[in-house]
C-alpha cells in the first residue's frame, strides 16, 4: 500500500544490518510523495463508501420489458421505503464501457420508458437518490416475466 516496488528487506522486522545490508522499516526508505498519493486514493475511496453508506438502498425487483420488439426500453422496479427518497435515475452505457455514460432523472416513479434507446445496444440500470443527492448502488434489470 505504501511502496510501488516491494522490497522485503524494508518490511516490518527487526532493524539490523546483515552482511552490510540494512533491514527494517526505516524512515529513510519511505517515499513520502508516493505515500501522500496513497493517502489521497484511500481518502477518495472512503468518501465514496461514506456516500454509499449515507445513500438510499438500491432499488429492488428491477426488470426490463423484454417481450416486445421496440426501439424503446421500459424499466420497472419496486418502490424504496426511505422517507427522504427524492426519486430514481436510470443510467445506461455502451456495452463496451466500464462506467455509466448517461443519466436520466425520472422522479419518484416505479417505471419509466426510455424513448428511442434500445435495450439491445446498451446496458441499463436504476439507482435511487435521496433529498441530499446521495445515490444508491445501481441495480441491473432482469427480463420481466
Amino acid at each position: 500500500m505504501t511502496e510501488p516496488n516491494e522490497d522485503y528487506r524494508h518490511e516490518h522486522q527487526n532493524v539490523r544490518v546483515e552482511n552490510g545490508v540494512q533491514f527494517g522499516d526505516l524512515v529513510q526508505f519511505v517515499d513520502f510523495k508516493y505515500t501522500a498519493n496513497v493517502a489521497r486514493v484511500n481518502l477518495a475511496a472512503l468518501a465514496a463508501l461514506a456516500a454509499l453508506a449515507n445513500g438510499p438502498a438500491a432499488p429492488q425487483g428491477v426488470q426490463v420489458e423484454a417481450g416486445t420488439l421496440t426501439v424503446d426500453t421500459t424499466l420497472m422496479w419496486q418502490p424504496n421505503t426511505e422517507p427522504d427518497l427524492a426519486g430514481y435515475e436510470i443510467v445506461y452505457r455502451d456495452t463496451n464501457m466500464p462506467y455509466w455514460q448517461h443519466t436520466i432523472p425520472v422522479g419518484n416513479v416505479t417505471s419509466f420508458t426510455v424513448r428511442g434507446i434500445t435495450k439491445d445496444n446498451f446496458i441499463f440500470g436504476v439507482r435511487a437518490v435521496d433529498r441530499d443527492g446521495n445515490r444508491s448502488v445501481v441495480t441491473f434489470p432482469v427480463p420481466a416475466t
